[in-house]
This record gives C-alpha cells, structure tokens and sequence, in this order.
C-alpha cells in the first residue's frame, strides 16, 4: 500500500518523537564525560559542515524570511539546547519528557491568543488541568526539597518554549521554502549561538579531554539522529500537519525516556511525576478533544 504525504508524515513524526524521548537519559549520561556546550556546539554546527556539500544548491530561502529562519535558530536551537542541556545537569532526565509533552497546552494558548483561535470551554478546561499538572512537577521538589531539581524543571520549561516558538515560525513559512534550507540554517545559526559558551568551555576545560565511550555515544546519537534525522523529518513533517497535531506526538516521549532512563540512569516515576503525567496528557486530551480525534487516524486512512 502506497502512503500519502499525510501518513508519510505521522510516521516521520513516530520516529521523531522515538529518537528525542530516547535524547534526554542518553545525554544525561553523555553528559557525566562531555562537557554541555561543547556537546551542543558540536551537535549543530558539525551537521550543519556535513549537510553543507550534499544541500549547497538547495539553501535558498524566500526573502521575506530571513529573519524566520534567525528565530528559529536562535529559539528552536541555541535557546532550547541551552536551557535543555542546564536541565539535565540538575533534574531527572524523565523529567524533561513530561515537560516537553506539555508543549500543545501552550500552543493552544498561543494559538487563541496570537492567532486568533476562537476561545472554547474545552480548551480553557484542558489547559488549566494540563497546566496544574506542570504545576505540580515544577514545584514538588522545591516544597520537599529547596534542592536544584527545580530549578532543572525551570529549565525544562523554558526550553520547552524555545521549542514551541520554533515550530509555530516554522509552520508559518514552510509552504514557501525547502525543508532542508530550514533545517541547514536553523543547524548553522543555533550552532553559532553556542560559540562562545563552547569557546570559554575549552579555554576552562580544553577541548574533548579524556574523552570515553559515553561521550562518544552523546555526540554520534546527538549528530546522526537527535540533530540530522529528526530534525529534519519535523520540519519535512510540517509541510502536511498543522503545528498543534505536530506538538501531539510528544506523547512518545515519556514513555520512551523512562523505558531508557530505568536501565541506564537508575531513575524512577515519583507520585508527583506519575500525577503530573496524568494531569497534563488529561488536560491535552480534553482540550484537543483527541479522545475522539488524533493525528494517528491520518495513519490509518486509505
């Protein structure tokens, strides 16, 4: 059977969402051998020299869009990554997955407030429900602890948002411009945003020392799949799915993150992660009302 675009896309998107719910334990434990920035540096701007050759002919992008393509890297990458990797040096790696899943209560918001959306019970129900399970994963640890496992899920968050910002710019301008310039120039601009955090890191550290199997592990899964393929299959994706139905996969991650973070890192749900859990993927399925609809029945379609 012959897949259309659409189903193409759902299943690009599985992939996706596969790859980066694997991303936060695998860099949590990359990230005991490499240091953050230069992992980040090198994980964007080293795809970016390897696409380079392969893509020259294809960087074109509409003029009206140079500064989209900026935001997007800035926000998507060097804003997300930064915030991203800080996160995992002070909180549980299943942590980032669950906040990153709350991603379409946000976009909802965005989307009644930004682009006009009409306002519907549903959605205000859902959102406050989803909201208050974020809620209650950011500032348990903080009233049980004070420790920086809050201030890691702050981080969680904001990266989150850089995330969001990324995706609703680029839905914006993918109809008129190659999936691959976007990805290309996303790679170079937020590998760049890293440059100087990556640059007082090795005059501080130097550059790869003592370098192991783990830090090597981090940066071929974060080149080859977390940056090059799924990035690449989200923006491609966005040419046939709107960017809240994109934002659905992250359902994925958590699953998929604790099922690695388990074996590899020794961590396990807490009552406030398994309620909080409840409370968001509830408040996304209210919402949206994809108790009746999903992105998924696109994949079943003939």
């Amino acid at each position: 059977m012959k897949l259309s675009k659409s189903q193409l896309a759902v299943l690009a998107l599985i992939i996706v969402n596969m790859i980066w719910g694997a991303a936060p334990p695998i860099f949590k434990w990359a990230l005991e051998d490499i240091h953050p920035y230069t992992l980040a540096f090198l994980r964007f701007f080293l795809p970016a020299l390897l696409m380079y050759p392969f893509v020259r002919g294809r960087l074109k992008v509409h003029r009206k869009d140079y500064l989209n393509i900026i935001y997007i890297g800035i926000f998507g990458i060097t804003v997300n990554i930064l915030f991203f990797f800080q996160g995992l040096l002070q909180a549980p790696s299943i942590n980032a997955s669950l906040i990153a899943s709350s991603g379409p209560i946000f976009i909802i918001l965005f989307s009644i407030f930004f682009l006009r959306e009409k306002l519907k019970s549903k959605l205000v129900l859902g959102s406050i429900i989803g909201l208050f399970g974020v809620l209650l994963v950011l500032i348990v640890p903080f009233i049980k602890n004070g420790n920086l496992v809050a201030l890691g899920n702050l981080f969680f968050l904001i990266a989150m948002f850089g995330s969001i910002i990324s995706i609703l710019i680029t839905r914006k301008i993918m109809k008129r411009n190659d999936p691959i310039a976007i990805t290309f120039w996303a790679f170079f601009i937020g590998g760049l945003g890293f440059l100087p955090f990556f640059i007082n890191e090795v005059n501080t550290y130097g550059f790869l020392q003592n370098l192991t199997s783990q830090g090597i592990v981090g940066l071929i899964f974060g080149i080859f799949l977390s940056s090059l393929a799924a990035y690449y299959l989200q923006t491609w994706a966005l040419k046939y799915l709107t960017a809240a139905d994109v934002s659905v996969f992250t359902y994925i991650d958590p699953v998929v993150t604790i099922l690695i973070a388990i074996p590899l890192l020794g961590e396990f749900p807490d009552a406030a992660f398994v309620a909080g859990t409840v409370l968001v993927l509830g408040g996304i399925l209210i919402a949206e009302g994809r108790l009746h609809y999903h992105p998924f029945h696109l994949f079943l379609k003939k």
